[in-house]
Protein backbone atom coordinates (compact mmCIF):
# COMPACT_ATOMS: atom_id res chain seq x y z
CA UNK A 1 0.00 0.00 0.00
CA UNK A 2 1.32 3.46 -0.94
CA UNK A 3 2.50 5.67 1.95
CA UNK A 4 0.56 8.69 0.60
CA UNK A 5 -3.12 9.16 0.27
CA UNK A 6 -4.81 10.09 -3.86
CA UNK A 7 -7.85 10.94 -4.63
CA UNK A 8 -8.92 10.76 -8.53
CA UNK A 9 -11.83 12.00 -9.90
CA UNK A 10 -13.39 9.74 -12.98
CA UNK A 11 -14.53 11.43 -15.70
CA UNK A 12 -18.46 10.96 -14.76
CA UNK A 13 -17.85 8.24 -12.35
CA UNK A 14 -16.82 7.82 -8.90
CA UNK A 15 -13.90 9.07 -6.64
CA UNK A 16 -10.99 6.88 -6.29
CA UNK A 17 -9.18 6.53 -3.38
CA UNK A 18 -5.37 5.15 -3.75
CA UNK A 19 -3.39 4.79 -0.76
CA UNK A 20 -4.43 4.60 3.22
CA UNK A 21 -7.87 5.10 4.06
CA UNK A 22 -10.55 5.33 6.86
CA UNK A 23 -13.77 5.78 5.90
CA UNK A 24 -16.07 7.08 8.80
CA UNK A 25 -19.97 7.21 8.62
CA UNK A 26 -22.47 9.45 9.79
CA UNK A 27 -22.28 7.22 13.09
CA UNK A 28 -18.74 7.83 14.11
CA UNK A 29 -18.53 3.98 12.43
CA UNK A 30 -15.14 3.57 11.02
CA UNK A 31 -14.07 1.29 7.83
CA UNK A 32 -10.75 0.72 7.91
CA UNK A 33 -9.18 -0.26 4.03
CA UNK A 34 -6.61 -2.45 3.69
CA UNK A 35 -7.29 -2.63 0.45
CA UNK A 36 -5.06 -0.94 -2.46
CA UNK A 37 -7.67 1.82 -4.11
CA UNK A 38 -11.53 1.87 -3.43
CA UNK A 39 -14.13 4.03 -5.13
CA UNK A 40 -16.55 6.28 -3.65
CA UNK A 41 -19.65 6.63 -5.53
CA UNK A 42 -20.17 10.23 -6.58
CA UNK A 43 -23.54 10.26 -8.34
CA UNK A 44 -25.92 9.25 -5.23
CA UNK A 45 -27.20 6.11 -6.35
CA UNK A 46 -24.94 3.43 -4.51
CA UNK A 47 -27.12 0.47 -3.55
CA UNK A 48 -23.44 0.23 -1.26
CA UNK A 49 -22.81 4.14 -0.58
CA UNK A 50 -20.53 5.63 0.39
CA UNK A 51 -19.00 2.96 -2.21
CA UNK A 52 -19.18 2.50 -5.66
CA UNK A 53 -21.57 -0.15 -6.83
CA UNK A 54 -21.12 1.02 -10.55
CA UNK A 55 -24.53 2.76 -10.79
CA UNK A 56 -23.13 5.60 -12.93
CA UNK A 57 -22.87 3.59 -16.07
CA UNK A 58 -26.66 3.08 -15.50
CA UNK A 59 -28.11 6.49 -14.14
CA UNK A 60 -26.27 8.37 -16.80
CA UNK A 61 -24.57 10.47 -14.62
CA UNK A 62 -22.40 13.52 -15.77
CA UNK A 63 -20.32 15.93 -13.71
CA UNK A 64 -16.86 17.96 -14.24
CA UNK A 65 -13.90 16.58 -13.40
CA UNK A 66 -11.57 18.89 -12.86
CA UNK A 67 -11.31 20.45 -9.31
CA UNK A 68 -12.35 23.75 -8.69
CA UNK A 69 -9.39 25.97 -9.39
CA UNK A 70 -7.33 23.08 -10.52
Amino acid sequence: MADETRVVVRPNGPYIIEGPLTVVDIEGKEYKSDRPRIALCRCGGSGNKPFCDGSHQRNGFEAPSAAPGG
